[in-house]
């Protein structure tokens, strides 16, 4: 088993072909596993389900997302940042067994990695401001 933190980084990739691709989420799916032949089933499965969670859930994500960074339009930001925030606020919000911790931590990581200079600032930022906004320090 590949880990969940493969499968978020499998999921951003995901989110990057619908979002910048433009591509209707169940074909970035199936093009972005297709090129991952190695990826083990659990890892394919929590990917898949996490951008197809995502991606149902964006209106309600990104409304969180404005109203922890007014001045910075979602449409605006980083697609890397943007698609990070939504992954970690939709474990947050809809995956019962990631605690909020972890799914900042991940998305902080997954910064680091993918993201921009001040990447890891912003998206911890946001993250910390929404969980403090919903009560769920």
């Amino acid at each position: 088993m590949q880990g969940r933190r493969k499968a978020r980084e499998v999921a951003l990739q995901i989110l990057f072909q619908a979002d910048v691709g433009n591509l209707p989420i169940d074909e970035a799916v199936e093009v972005t596993l297709a090129d991952l032949p190695d990826l083990d089933e659990t890892t394919r499965q929590y990917a898949a389900a996490l951008a197809k969670g995502v991606w149902s859930h964006r209106k309600e994500l990104d409304a969180h997302l404005r109203s922890a960074a007014p001045h910075w339009s979602v449409e605006r930001m980083a697609s890397v940042d943007r698609n990070l925030l939504r992954i970690a606020l939709y474990e947050i919000l809809f995956v019962d067994d990631v605690p909020c911790p972890v799914a900042i931590n991940e998305a902080v990581e997954l910064a680091k990695e993918y993201g921009g200079a001040e990447s890891r600032r912003f998206v911890n930022g946001v993250l910390g401001a929404i969980v403090r906004k919903l009560g769920l320090t």
